[in-house]
């Protein structure tokens, strides 16, 4: 029998990969911002579940949109890196709270919700970006797709994490 918190996390995984693929990857605002909304997946992760499983599945998602995108491992090249520095970006964002694992993050700050997501966004854009442009001479290129189209994320993604908080209030 599955548990409710593996089959909301395998719902989160589906539903996401296909909102990437069937509507953000079509959208291209002003020609060249389009937005990567399936980051919210790690946003979302329960904290006090495997790490392992946690960075292959998140290794799986960036493939998922790798093989719909046709982007050569780039996005499961990000992902990756941002599930690997997740605990570090956590215990930066949260603190101690982090280190006890006493807290759920519908239960933060929204300020501390805010920052983690535009956290996790950053670095995972700084990375595809990078591996996408591949070239440090275009060094003013990648920030700016990344600052462009991290903003345009970190929209869509409070938007969703509003709509779809588990918290009520």
């Amino acid at each position: 029998m599955i548990n409710s918190t593996t089959f909301l996390i395998v719902l989160r995984f589906i539903l996401l990969v296909l909102v990437q693929v069937l509507v953000f990857n079509k959208l291209n605002f002003f020609g060249y911002i389009n937005p990567l909304v399936y980051i919210l997946f790690l946003y979302w992760y329960p904290i006090k579940q495997n790490r392992t499983t946690f960075i292959l599945l998140c290794f799986f998602l960036g493939l998922c949109i790798d093989i719909f995108s046709d982007t050569f491992a780039i996005n499961a090249a990000a992902t990756v890196t941002i599930a690997y520095l997740r605990p570090t970006i956590m215990r930066f964002v949260f603190g101690v709270n982090y280190e006890f694992q006493s807290f759920k993050l519908n239960n933060s700050t929204k300020a501390q919700q805010f920052t983690f997501l535009a956290l996790l966004i950053i670095i995972h854009h700084l990375v595809y970006f990078t591996l996408e442009i591949f070239s440090f001479a275009n060094s003013l290129l990648i920030l700016q797709k990344t600052v462009v189209v991290g903003i345009s994320t970190l929209i869509l993604g409070i938007l969703f994490s509003t709509l779809f908080s588990t918290k009520k209030e």
